[in-house]
């Protein structure tokens, strides 16, 4: 069985962090997160992000144009949003479900996945993993437990605030078919489905299912077939998160707020990052480059460079372009390492000729790293032969991806 636990309005709540804030919350006021760009809340060019109950109720949503949302909602209060709280605060959520044993699989701020059969051995029963998880988070959740991820998250949504709902395998299907199609907006890959389906007239999942799947996909591509398969409480497995190590370095700014002075706070950054004993000669093959804004809020960029480096110069060149794109003066800068690279006494050409057999698959493996921090997980396929004799040939060969 699979849990879902599902913060609502994680990053509102993280924005509005304040005590006069909170108190316009409590007295219903309408309240959304600006969009990431200063200025644009005004011009009404940037889309919003999560809103309160209160601003729903004026049909504001989010991904609205902020002007658009005004006009609606002339009273709507526009917080500032903050990355940097809201990374900090689920990656916090996220170690506390790893402190009970859980593999956990993220899937963005406020939502995550992870199974619950291997936790029973030190638990007991499944209501007595859910209370552990609970009291690790801390704050109200939602939770709900099923056979696959998308039937979990069902569940979590119909769940109430202080009681999870639990969906059995054989009954799943026949539950998923009365839910609303807003859910597929959950999952990236369909999130776009959802409007045109509702305008088809397609309210449930079951109604969803009834199309057949030749129909959707004919209709919507491969998103569509993807679609029918989660209405029907088929979904693909969990992909836990691997450990990873936190390493981090901030410097308050003082008047080094923008220009050449900002820069230089940045190379002090980058040398205390490669100084530290804990990366023990690694290179890094991306950062998250972040900052504290004087306005309010936050920002955060993440770079990830063509190769797996240690070079502190060339590094300081590949992030110093960034610090253009900040939307506001800065109080303070930060630097945290996202994934590390071989060390830096391993890496060589990957067509040198006199490189063994073993020596070329390690290089192998580590473009296929690099690509897939760039680009996902999925970034990197291979071609699998499957049927050679088909006179389809679309049918030959799979692309399938490179293990690792």
């Amino acid at each position: 069985m699979v849990a879902c636990i599902h913060l609502p309005r994680f990053e509102l709540a993280a924005a509005s962090e304040g005590a006069s804030v909170a108190e316009k919350a409590l007295a219903g006021a309408a309240l959304a997160v600006a969009p990431p760009s200063a200025g644009e809340g005004a011009a009404g060019g940037g889309r919003l992000g999560e809103v309160s109950g209160a601003a729903e109720a004026h049909g504001v949503v989010r991904g609205m144009p902020t002007g658009e949302a005004l006009a609606r909602c002339p009273e709507l209060i526009l917080l500032p949003g903050n990355p940097v709280l809201v990374a900090e605060a689920w990656e916090t959520a996220i170690q506390a479900l790893e402190s009970i044993g859980a593999a956990v699989e993220p899937a963005g701020a406020g939502l995550a996945f992870f199974q619950t059969d291997g936790l029973r051995g030190l638990h007991g029963t499944l209501a007595g993993t859910i209370e552990a998880a609970r009291t690790a988070l801390g704050r109200p959740a939602r939770v709900g437990v099923g056979p696959t991820r998308f039937c979990s998250l069902a569940a979590a949504e119909a769940a109430r605030s202080r009681r999870a709902l639990v969906i059995g395998p054989e009954e799943a299907r026949r539950w998923l078919a009365a839910r609303p199609i807003g859910l597929l907006a959950f999952r990236q890959e369909t999130a776009h489905l959802v409007l045109p389906l509702t305008r088809l007239g397609v309210l449930t999942l079951g109604e969803l299912v009834k199309l057949g799947r030749a129909a959707v996909t004919d209709r919507f591509g491969w998103a569509g077939g993807l679609a029918h398969m989660l209405a029907r409480g088929e979904d693909s497995p969990l992909r836990p998160r691997q450990p990873r190590e936190g390493l981090e370095e901030s410097m308050g700014v003082g008047d080094a707020t923008s220009g050449s002075a900002l820069k230089r706070v940045l190379g002090v950054l980058v040398n205390r990052l490669l100084a530290r004993p804990e990366r023990r000669g690694r290179t890094l093959r991306s950062v998250r480059l972040h900052a504290r804004l004087l306005s309010g809020g936050s920002w955060h960029e993440q770079v990830v460079f063509r190769e797996a480096i240690g070079d502190p110069e060339r590094i300081w060149l590949a992030l110093s372009l960034r610090l253009a794109l900040l939307p506001a003066p800065a109080g303070e800068l930060g630097l945290a390492v996202e994934s590390f690279g071989p060390p830096q006494g391993q890496q060589g050409s990957l067509l040198d000729g006199e490189l063994s057999r073993l020596a070329r698959a390690a290089r192998l493996r580590e473009a296929v790293a690099q690509v897939r921090a760039v680009a996902g997980r999925d970034a990197a396929l291979r071609a699998v032969c499957v049927d050679p004799d088909s006179r389809v040939p679309e049918r030959r060969v799979v692309l399938a991806p490179v293990p690792e």
